[in-house]
C-alpha cells in the first residue's frame, strides 16, 4: 500500500490519501481526541498515536490534526503504519450501525426555496473545493439572514478559515443568493 500525504493551508493539519476508498459516498466523519464515543476503528487505531488531536475522514482521504507537542516528522511515520495496520486488518472504516458520517448538504424535505438553494450552492461550488485541502464545511442553519456552517477536517482551527468564510464563501452566497447577509461558524460537536 502506497499512501501519499499532501500538506494543507493549515499547519497543524496534514492530508493523507491511502490509494483506497475511506469514507467514499457515505459523507464525512470527524472526530476529536477525548471523544468517548468515536465510532471507527480506523480513528481509534489513529487516535493510539501520541500527539493525535483530531482525525477527520472524507471520501477518500484521511486529515490528521496534531497538537502542538509533536512535530510531524515523529508522527509521519507512525500515522502512516496506523493507517496501512488498518487497510491489513479488514475492519470497516466506520462501526456497524454508526451514525458518525454527516452527508453533503443536500436538500432535505421541508426545506424552503432559499436554504435548498445555499445548501446545492455548497455542495457544488464549495465543498469540493474544501476537500482538496483536507477539510469540509457542512450547512447548520439559515437564521435571519445568517448562514451558519460547521467547519472539519483541515478547516477546523486553519488560520485562513476565516477569510475562506467571509471573503469567499460569504461574497459568493451574497451573489447567488441575495437573502444571505452573513456566513458564521459554528464550532463542531
Amino acid at each position: 500500500m502506497f499512501i501519499q500525504t499532501e500538506p494543507t493551508p493549515n499547519p497543524a493539519t496534514l492530508k493523507f490519501l491511502p490509494g483506497e476508498e475511506v469514507m467514499g459516498r457515505q459523507g464525512t466523519a470527524n472526530f476529536i481526541k477525548g471523544d468517548e464515543t468515536v465510532k471507527s476503528p480506523l480513528a481509534r487505531k489513529l487516535f493510539e498515536v501520541d500527539g493525535i488531536a483530531g482525525v477527520f475522514l472524507g471520501g477518500d482521504f484521511i486529515t490528521i490534526t496534531k497538537d502542538d507537542s509533536k512535530d510531524w516528522q515523529t508522527l509521519k511515520p507512525q500515522i502512516l503504519g496506523g493507517i496501512m495496520e488498518h487497510y491489513t486488518s479488514g475492519q470497516p472504516v466506520l462501526d456497524q450501525n454508526s451514525d458518525a458520517a454527516t452527508g453533503a448538504s443536500t436538500a432535505a424535505e421541508g426545506d424552503n426555496e432559499l436554504v435548498s438553494q445555499i445548501k446545492e450552492l455548497l455542495d457544488t461550488r464549495v465543498r469540493p473545493a474544501v476537500a482538496q485541502d483536507g477539510g469540509d464545511i457542512v450547512f447548520h442553519k439559515f437564521e435571519d439572514g445568517v448562514v451558519y456552517l460547521e467547519m472539519h477536517g483541515a478547516c477546523s482551527g486553519c488560520p485562513s478559515s476565516t477569510a475562506t468564510l467571509k471573503m469567499g464563501i460569504e461574497n459568493m452566497l451574497r451573489y447567488y443568493v441575495p437573502e444571505v447577509q452573513a456566513v458564521e461558524p459554528v464550532m463542531a460537536d
